[in-house]
């Protein structure tokens, strides 16, 4: 059998070296430190919450009568029967995906119109002038206020109840982005335009995130919002969502059913805000609040 030549030795493909992945230690010290932070408020919180409803156990079980009374408050093992009762109903799904649609719709709604006012109206002052003192007239009215011209505005229900839940939104989200366009440094903004931005570019790279934590904020709390006036529409003019549950349940007087569409509308409401943070927190990767906090 003859040997290779050398020049085949050489022409020959060596086999491919594999790459080692140096990780670094401050970095696997950043992320153990960042999953020990998320473990820790996760047993507080959970702790904390059992205590809660420990105590809400012990009030309606001893019936309490200091200052709240609780002789007629479902305990939490009521509404837990009820909750189980509830999931063997088939109204929940259109109960739940009411509400859930509703709210899409008017937010997103809310959010873009809000967000695109605040804008020119935190840069420019033309746009403050003109816009300003109409929307002020109008931020104080309560949502619940709107309900009776929003029936006669829309032609359906459902559509009024969109408007009061894009209503609930729209103030908190346009203040907030106001508030954190005209919080930037207007040095930065004289920096961008001495280096040759033009307008368009100063709004991508300096006003928007700049103003995108204010942003963030007001998406929260427009959130929250808009589940109140939600669920406050729902209530006069509904017949699905977590909101005529709750009504419904109040006037047939199944009182462990009403604790139930409460948290129920508190556990959406805490979802919703909680997934508009984690967004905002994935599109800010240079804003760390919590390095403030201990």
């Amino acid at each position: 059998m003859s040997r290779p030549s050398q020049a085949a030795l050489i022409s020959s493909p060596s086999p491919p070296r594999r790459l080692r992945v140096v990780r670094s230690p401050r970095a696997a010290a950043e992320r153990g430190r960042r999953w020990r932070g998320t473990l820790r408020s996760g047993v507080i919180g959970g702790v904390s919450l059992c205590l809660w409803v420990g105590l809400w156990q012990l009030a309606c079980v001893q019936e309490w009568g200091l200052f709240f009374h609780f002789e007629n408050v479902p305990s939490p093992t009521e509404v837990v029967t009820a909750a189980a009762t509830l999931l063997d109903n088939p109204k929940l799904l259109p109960h739940v995906l009411s509400s859930l649609q509703r709210i899409f719709i008017g937010f997103s709604v809310a959010a873009a119109l809000a967000i695109g006012l605040g804008l020119l109206i935190g840069r420019f002052r033309v746009a403050a002038q003109a816009l300003l003192p109409p929307l002020e007239v109008l931020r104080p009215i309560p949502a619940v206020a709107w309900i009776p011209l929003a029936i006669l505005l829309f032609l359906s229900a459902e559509q009024s109840m969109v408007f009061i839940t894009f209503i609930g939104a729209f103030f908190p989200i346009l203040l907030s982005t106001i508030h954190g366009v005209q919080g930037i440094d207007p040095r930065l903004v004289n920096a961008s335009l001495t280096l040759g931005a033009g307008p368009l570019d100063v709004f991508r790279e300096v006003i928007l995130p700049g103003a995108l934590p204010s942003i963030v904020t007001g998406l929260s709390i427009g959130m929250g919002t808009s589940w109140f006036s939600l669920v406050t529409a729902e209530m006069i003019s509904g017949q699905y969502g977590i909101g005529y549950y709750t009504w419904e349940s109040y006037t047939l007087q199944n009182y462990p059913s009403i604790v139930l569409g409460m948290i129920g509308i508190g556990i959406l409401g805490m979802g919703s805000s909680w997934l508009i943070r984690w967004g905002g927190r994935s599109c800010m990767p240079w804003f760390k609040p919590e390095a403030n906090t201990r």
